[in-house]
């Protein structure tokens, strides 16, 4: 629901997967962002009215993105889509944080798009380790994208999440993404995503500053 420019770029790349989509919205004139190649279907009407989801055949859904520029029409239409006709993968956008927060309790998921955009740029004015990449619900667990520092090239990812206290879930290396084994060793250039407590994060810092203890 919605064709503003997040919904349709939304649909768009939904179709370049191979996916099968319905696509709605209020004004006509807002399918042009679609473009001439979108084949998924364009219903227009509210995307909380059950007559206009029905339409759009949400009987045949297996997800509901709710993207339109209104908090209460996202709402309504996520929970109409959720409680009435039973999808379970619905994704509402969200522009307060707080209203967000208590819908993700009820089990909608929600992007907090103000939240989630002062995120972003505080993530890139602030010092490494100072803002995560994610941060789950409870505040418990944290994601950090991290460069590797002169001190830990050469050695290995084993060593290193045993003494910073950190999994590295994921390497980028030369532009690819990679899963460390037992024997992986740290190069040059590589950036890691890093889970960890939150309590231990400013001690996982200083490992890696610091560089590895050697035995």
């Amino acid at each position: 629901m919605g064709c503003g420019r997040v919904g349709a770029t939304l649909a768009r790349g939904l179709e370049d997967r191979n996916h099968t989509v319905s696509i709605i919205d209020h004004s006509a004139e807002a399918f042009r962002r679609l473009g001439p190649s979108f084949n998924g279907d364009k219903i227009t009407g509210e995307g909380f009215d059950q007559a206009v989801l029905n339409k759009a055949g949400i009987t045949r859904a297996d997800a509901f993105a709710a993207v339109s520029s209104g908090d209460n029409s996202n709402i309504i239409a996520a929970r109409v889509a959720r409680e009435t006709f039973g999808i379970s993968n619905v994704v509402a956008r969200i522009y307060d944080p707080g209203r967000a927060e208590v819908y993700q309790r009820l089990g909608i998921t929600t992007v907090a798009t103000v939240k989630w955009t002062a995120d972003q740029v505080l993530r890139r004015l602030l010092p490494a380790g100072a803002e995560p990449t994610f941060r789950d619900p409870s505040g418990t667990i944290r994601l950090d994208q991290v460069s590797i520092t002169e001190s830990w090239i050469g050695h290995r990812t084993i060593d290193l999440q045993e003494q910073a206290q950190v999994r590295i879930a994921w390497i980028d290396r030369l532009g690819e993404g990679i899963l460390p084994t037992r024997a992986s060793v740290l190069q040059e250039g590589d950036i890691m995503h890093l889970v960890m407590r939150e309590e231990n994060a400013a001690a996982a810092y200083r490992v890696l500053q610091h560089g590895p203890q050697e035995d």
